[in-house]
This record gives C-alpha cells, structure tokens and sequence, in this order.
C-alpha cells in the first residue's frame, strides 16, 4: 500500500515537471507571436507604406494572433488590429473583429474588454444606426457601471467609460433627451477628471454648452463653451476648439437676438484666416452664420456677397449639408426683398438637398418658406406637407425617445431576471456538487478496494511471469549453446578432417606427377587445380560457421583482419583496412559484433562476384556513440535505382536494422560501390560489487 502511495506521488511530480517545461515553452512561444503581431502593426501604422502593404501587415497580425490561446491580452491585440482598419476606413473589417473580440470576451468571461467592445461596436453603427449604437453604448455603459470594486480598480476604466457616457449623451442630445443627455455627459467628466485625463472634457463642455441652449440656459450655454476654451488651451486642438465655441456662442446671442454680441463672436472667429484657409469647410460655416445674423440684424451691406462667398467654397468641396443651409438661407433673403423668382430657385434647390439628404428639419423650414412664396394652390400643397411632416417628426421623436427609453428598461428587467436566474443557478449547482461529491467519495473508496484486490493479483501475477521468463531464458541460453557448440564442431571437422584429406590427396598427386611422365601430367594437374578450388570452399564454409560465434581467445578485430586478409588473397585483391582505436570491441554486444562480421563477409563476396575491383578499403570509426563501417571498391559499379536488391543487399539490411541502424547503397555505374552503415552502440558496462 505505501509502495503505491509512493508510485502516485511520483508520477504526480512526473506529469507537473513536463507540465512546466511544457508551460515555459509555450509562454515563450506566445511572446515571439506577440512581438511578430506588435510588429506588424507597426508597419500597419506606417504612412510612408501603400494601403495594400498596410492592410497585408494586418492581415499577418491577425493571422498570427488567431493562433494563441484565448485570453484577455489576445483581445486586447484584436481590438488594436481593428483600430488600424478602423484608421485605413476598411469599417467591415473593423466590425468583423470587434464582434469576434466580444464573442471571445463573453466565453471567458473578460467584462472590462466586454465593455470595450461593445462600445466600439458602437462607434460603427453610430453613423448609420442610432439605436443598434445606442443598444452597444448602453450595454456597455452597464458593465463599467455594475464591476465590483473590489476586483477592479476604478482609475483602470474610468476613461474608457467616460468615453461611452458621452457617446450616448450625444445620441440622446440628438433624439432631445436633453436633461438625460446632460445628466449622462456630467458623468463623463467625472470619469474623466478621475483618471486626469482631459482629452474629451472640451467636448463635454460643448456637448452640455448646445443642451443649455436647448433648454434656454444661455448665460449657462456661454459659459460652458467659454471653459471647452479654457481646457485646450496650450493644445495641439486649441485654435480649432475655439473657432467651435465661438460659432456656438455666437449661435447662442443669435438665440437671444443679441445680433451685435453674435457678430462679435463670428467675427473673431473669422480672424483667424491662416487657420480657416485650411479648414473651407467651418470657413464657410462661419460666413453663412455671419451674414445670416447680419440678415436678421436688417445689416445688409455684405448681403448677399457672404452668402454667395460661402456658397462658392462650400459648392467647391461640394459640403451638401451646407449648401442646403447656405440657399434656404438665400432663399429667405430673397423672399425678403420680394424676389420671390429667385427666392423659389435657391429654396427648391434647398428643398431637393433636404429629401437626399433626408434632413427633415431643413425640409420643414423649406416647406413653410415655399408655401409663402408660392401661388395660392401650390402654397396650400407645400402648407399641408408642412403640416404632416412636422406631426410625422414629433411622433418620430416621441416613438424615438420611448425606444431608448424601452432599450434601458428592457435591459434592466432582463438583468434582474439574470440575476434571478443565476441565484437559482448557484442554488442547483451546490446540490449537484454536494452529490457529485458524495458519489465521488463512494466510488473512490469502491476503486481504493478493487485497486488494493488489483495491485495483489498483479504482484503475484508479475512473480510467476517473472519464474517463466527465467525458466525459458535458460532453457534458451542451453539451445543457443548447443547450437554454437554443433557448429564450432561442424567447422573444426570440416577444417581439420575433411580439408585435411584434401590436402593430402592433392600432395599424392604433385607427387605423382613429379614421378610418371606417362601424359596424363595435365589431366592430373586439372584435377589438383579442382581440389584447391574445393578447399577454398571448404575453408570458407569453415570460416561462416565459425563466424556465428567469434573465438573468445582471439581478440575480434583481429578475426576481422584475418577475414579480410585471408579472403583477399584468395581473391588476389589489394586492401586496405582501419580501425578506431576508441572502439571498445569487448564492451560491444556479441551479436552486434557478430552482425558487423556478416555484414562485411556478404559486402566482400558482392565484391568477388560482381565487381571486377582491384582494390577495398574498409574502415571502422566511432562519432558521438556511433559505429560507422564503410566498405569501399573500384569496381564497375551498378545503378542503384535500376538494380533489383538481391539476396546478399536484403540479408545486410535485414542485419542492420536488427542492430537499429541505417544502411546506404552508394554507386554509379564505372565509378565502384560505397557500404555505408551506422549502429548506435550502447557500451555494456560491468558491474562492480
């Protein structure tokens, strides 16, 4: 029983030191990806490079980081790869991401990335589809709100929470939510000032200026756009948030009909001329609102030239929007002046902007212009289109603002059912754990007994496999020893006896023939010639069945030697012969040692047969527990991709793999043949009591 604990305790240390070197090389394997991934999203980010180029190292990044195992930092990576798309306008792409990032932060559970990127799913659908940006933002916005404090530290999300919190002022600021609209941007700068970091408080400030105007808090309005000022100033951003709180200052006097004030305003804003000559866009923004209050302030000795001025640049970078503000503008001052001909011309133009760009409330103002400027019939046409869109935008509104509205207590209802939910969950999960525990405990001590019935059986088991073995490994040793000994017998008898006779046979005859002279010398002298043929194949013979078992009185690498030289001479054959001296032939393997005899035997008569050669070489070397024999001739050589593998190549294979090595045919027709064979040796070693 303590055995087994042991054997438990060891395998357990066994399975946890591979688990580490496993985990260290697989650590190290996540930090080269993510080096290559940084990598290339540098080359992404370069400018100098082509949009392909760029999009191609994206590409790679992705490629590489879809690889790794799913955690928080390989969403982090692919939210950064989608920002880069997201900068190169490949939106689809941007999107397909951040979805992925959010179905891979729902599976491990990750709510701050969760959060993340939801909201930046948001800002893909913020330009076409308020209310699935708006969901986004929401669910968002509810994560960072309900994470527990005690697992994350506040100051870690707090700006990217801001970020959500003015995203969806501004969607509510659009849909006149204004009192949750401000509500929502005072937190944002909260979450701001938390992290100190100012990058969007002038946007809060302007967001919460255009509510106060909204609501009719002017002097609010005004201050509000004055401290966006305040916050860039010294800022790579300060001289373009400025022209924007001047336009909006001067929007608001315009409101209170403080003409004077608002031309003020617009009129330091158009100061800046270096800046505007790089910016036509907000340049003719400006003079439009400027000679608009100018219109109002009945000051018209610039109109209708900044009218027109403002209509060249915005016609010259084609800014649709504009331009549709910019002639109902003109209509307006046409209409004025009782000009309606040209007045119907600007307005019509503007009227056909409006229902392209689908801007409803232009349209409106459009509507009730042309219904005035109109014959009587037309008039009373354009006055009732008046009348149904402006119901159709106020129940528009009214279904908008109930849906958002919808959206966040559909969302809260649907957590508390969650939590609900989950509550019962936790209750179900600790039952079937208490019993999945005491099954548990039931089958172990089940499986504790049968092992214990096991581990007995096996023991005995194993000392009675044990006696066999023993049994039939020396009934094996008996046989091999018996079969050795019948050959050596075979082998002396033949060398001894046999050759012998031979021998003296042949003598008789060259004696004879040194004697008679009766014409039968030649006939006789055949016949001495066959005799020594026939003892070179009886000594032959002799030397294979002696092979199998080398002469433990001869040292082996001088049987080999006494191989080579004797079937050498036999064959009237040069050779040369090398052998390592870091080779320990007594500590190898008997049958190995037997096996390397064969194999140059076989290798040597292939030479004899078939390779007319004057000259071998064989050498035996010893490289890094390696033995490498190498049987080289001059012979005629033969293709080995063509020559069918007879007997003498498959016997010497057939060895080699018994000896797990490896065996190479080299040769060229009239370039001679190379042996090439490899053993790995395992050096027996002698115990020492």
């Amino acid at each position: 029983m303590l055995r087994f604990f042991f054997k438990i305790i060891g395998l357990h240390i066994f399975v946890f030191c591979i688990g580490c070197n496993q985990s260290d090389k697989k650590i190290e394997d996540d930090k080269l990806k993510s080096n290559l991934v940084s990598n290339y999203i540098e080359n992404a980010q370069d400018k100098t490079k082509s949009v392909e180029e760029r999009k191609e190292n994206l590409e790679k990044a992705y490629t590489i980081y879809s690889t790794l195992e799913n955690n928080s930092n390989k969403i982090k990576k692919i939210q950064e790869i989608s920002f880069e798309y997201y900068s190169l306008e490949e939106i689809e792409d941007y999107k397909l991401l951040n979805e992925k990032a959010l179905k891979l932060s729902n599976q491990i559970n990750d709510s701050l990335n969760m959060a993340k990127s939801y909201f930046l799913l948001g800002l893909y659908y913020r330009s076409n589809d308020l209310e699935i940006a708006f969901k986004n933002f929401y669910e968002s916005d509810k994560i960072y709100s309900t994470l527990d404090s005690k697992k994350y530290n506040q100051k870690d999300y707090a700006y990217d929470h801001g970020k959500v919190l003015l995203d969806l002022a501004q969607i509510l600021l659009k849909t006149k939510d204004y009192s949750k609209s401000e509500s929502l941007t005072i937190k944002a700068i909260e979450s701001f000032e938390l992290v100190e970091n100012d990058q969007y408080i002038p946007t809060c400030y302007t967001n919460l200026g255009i509510l106060a105007k909204y609501l009719e808090q002017y002097d609010k309005s005004i201050e509000y756009n004055l401290k966006a000022i305040e916050y860039t100033k010294g800022k790579d951003e300060e001289i373009s948030r400025t022209l924007i709180s001047y336009n909006n200052i001067g929007t608001v006097y315009k409101s209170q009909q403080k003409y004077d004030k608002a031309k003020e305003y617009y009129h330091k804003a158009l100061s800046y001329t270096e800046f505007l000559n790089k910016k036509p866009r907000r340049h003719a923004r400006l003079l439009d609102n400027l000679a608009y209050v100018n219109f109002l302030s009945k000051d018209t000795a610039d109109i209708p030239d900044l009218f027109y001025k403002a209509l060249k640049i915005r016609d010259s970078i084609d800014d649709q929007n504009g331009i549709l503000t910019n002639t109902l503008h003109l209509a307006e001052y046409y209409h004025s002046i009782d000009s309606d001909s040209i007045a119907r011309v600007y307005a019509e133009r503007s009227r056909d902007l409006s229902l392209k760009l689908q801007n409803n409330g232009d349209l409106l103002k459009v509507y009730r212009l042309l219904s005035d400027i109109s014959d009587s019939e037309e008039g009373l046409s354009y006055a009732n289109r008046y009348i149904a869109l402006n119901d159709s935008l106020i129940k528009e509104e009214r279904l908008f603002r109930d849906k958002f509205a919808r959206i966040r207590f559909e969302t809260k209802e649907i957590a508390e059912e969650n939590q609900q939910i989950s509550r019962e969950n936790q209750i179900l999960i600790i039952a079937i754990l208490g019993l999945t525990a005491l099954f548990l405990l039931g089958y172990i001590i089940f499986r504790q007994q049968q092992s214990n019935k096991e581990l007995l059986f096996a023991q005995t088991q194993q000392e009675s496999n044990e006696e066999i073995y023993r049994l039939l490994l020396n009934q094996q040793i008996k046989l091999e020893e018996g079969r050795q000994m019948e050959q050596q017998r075979m082998s002396e008898e033949l060398h001894d006896g046999v050759l012998g006779r031979l021998f003296g046979v042949r003598l008789s005859l060259d004696g004879i023939n040194q004697r008679a002279n009766d014409g039968f010398t030649e006939t006789r002298n055949k016949y001495i010639d066959e005799l020594k043929a026939i003892e070179k194949e009886i000594r032959l013979i002799s030397h294979d069945l002696g092979a199998e078992t080398l002469p433990s009185d001869v040292a082996y690498i001088d049987a080999v030697e006494n191989l080579i030289k004797d079937l050498c001479e036999v064959h009237k054959i040069k050779f040369e012969f090398n052998n390592d001296e870091d080779i320990d032939w007594d500590g190898i393997d008997d049958q190995k040692k037997v096996n390397f005899f064969r194999i140059l035997q076989e290798s040597m008569q292939n030479i004899f047969k078939h390779a007319h050669a004057d000259l071998i070489k064989i050498n035996f070397e010893y490289v890094d527990s390696t033995i490498n024999l190498t049987i080289l001739d001059d012979g005629i050589g033969f293709k080995t991709n063509k020559v069918k593998k007879g007997i003498g190549l498959k016997n010497i294979t057939s060895r080699v793999s018994q000896m797990n090595g490896e065996v190479q045919f080299l040769s060229n027709e009239d370039s001679g043949t190379t042996v090439s064979v490899r053993v790995p040796i395992e050096v027996k070693v002698e115990e020492v009591y």
